[in-house]
């Protein structure tokens, strides 16, 4: 069923780096979602009134709210294509985001607003009138949100939409809730006995998780959050298999919206090459980056040493040390320096951000290591955090 959306409504849909094909995809999506809620929302306030459910009326409220979120991620995906000016050099495509993120703030005032009233109602309960219909529509819209979810979250998978993500996080929260409310349907029904409260309050409980999961995750992208694994990897395959290229280090990732990520790194280059060539080839590694991964690079060049011996030894010899202390460290940026009787090994010692080291006792050691090896070696180290 999603793919023959897919086919009918949008032209060329596996171009998915072309900004216009992005847009229709989210247009598609939002726009089945609002179709959809709508119709949810109708028949579930029509029989949340007659059966007098609290549970269902808030279903159908949830349903609402999911319609206001659709047109808000519309709205999203329709400003994020915009062209850039000059005011906002590298586009509006974290607009995106912020409409994620006003979404995820609707998602959970509604969960609030629910929580609230389900409270009064467990204080002050009302046996719902259930009938077979109340229920087959029940079941019908569990059928149509597990759906919906699965729509949702193969759109967000295929063009890597965080709004989409969180519409598709909303879904499955709506297919729980509304299992919660059919399990307190038929209580009611056979039994005799409300809990239409308590069903109601559960459901505002997993609008409020999923409203504050989905916040999270916009949140952390719109700081900056650390990108993927994947995709750093990939940078650094690709730059080490052009000529010159010795190895990549201090690489950072700033995203500005889907398709639209901006990347710099430094490129060891042997410090005897030709100079032009290097550049020419830096400038093609450039180019090529953006071709395949759609992201706009700056390359900074890095000469080292290649060739001498003693400096190969010694940079092994600090990479064993740095190794042993910690698996997790590195070193790059490698050169020695030789004066009146004392020889300077300069380098760049990469830690963990996630965890907390001595830095001052961590240089120490290396320092005293290293000086062991040699009387004439001092260990000059600058210690830094990986951004990737």
């Amino acid at each position: 069923m999603t793919d023959l959306l897919i086919n009918l409504f949008i032209k060329n849909n596996e171009d998915i780096e072309n900004p216009k094909v992005r847009s229709k995809y989210g247009i598609l999506s939002t726009a089945i979602g609002i179709a959809v809620n709508i119709l949810l929302s109708i028949f579930k306030m029509i029989i949340g009134v007659i059966s007098s459910s609290i549970s269902i009326i808030s279903d159908a409220l949830n349903n609402i709210t999911d319609v206001g979120s659709s047109l808000v991620t519309m709205i999203g995906f329709k400003i994020s294509q915009k062209s850039v000016d000059k005011d906002h050099p590298w586009g509006h495509g974290r607009m995106e985001y912020i409409t994620a993120f006003i979404v995820d703030i609707i998602i959970i005032l509604v969960g609030i607003e629910l929580f609230k009233t389900s409270i009064e109602k467990i204080i002050n309960p009302v046996l719902p009138e259930i009938s077979n219909f109340t229920l087959i529509i029940l079941v019908v819209a569990i059928i149509v949100k597990l759906w919906l979810f699965l729509f949702y979250n193969k759109i967000a998978k295929k063009i890597d939409s965080g709004a989409m993500k969180a519409s598709a996080y909303d879904s499955i929260s709506d297919v729980l809730s509304t299992f919660i409310v059919l399990i307190s349907a038929i209580i009611a029904k056979k039994f005799g006995i409300t809990i239409d409260g308590y069903a109601s309050i559960i459901v505002s409980i997993f609008i409020l998780y999923t409203g504050f999961k989905a916040m999270k995750e916009t949140v952390d992208i719109l700081l900056g959050q650390k990108p993927d694994g994947e995709f750093v990897k990939a940078i650094e395959e690709f730059a080490v298999k052009y000529d010159m290229i010795q190895g990549i280090h201090d690489l950072m990732v700033h995203d500005y919206g889907p398709g639209r990520k901006i990347i710099s790194f430094h490129a060891e280059v042997p410090a005897d090459c030709d100079i032009c060539n290097a550049h020419d080839i830096i400038d093609q590694m450039e180019q090529d980056i953006y071709e395949k991964f759609n992201c706009i690079t700056t390359i900074h060049m890095d000469p080292i040493v290649v060739d001498d011996v003693e400096i190969n030894e010694m940079k092994q010899t600090v990479e064993k040390i740095v190794k042993e202390m910690n698996e997790e460290f590195s070193i790059h940026d490698f050169r020695m320096t030789d004066g009146k009787g004392r020889t300077n090994l300069i380098f760049d010692l990469v830690v963990p951000r996630e965890k907390e080291f001595d830095l001052e006792k961590i240089k120490k050691e290396i320092e005293e290591k290293v000086h062991c090896q040699n009387e004439k070696y001092y260990a000059v180290v600058k210690v830094e955090h990986s951004y990737v």
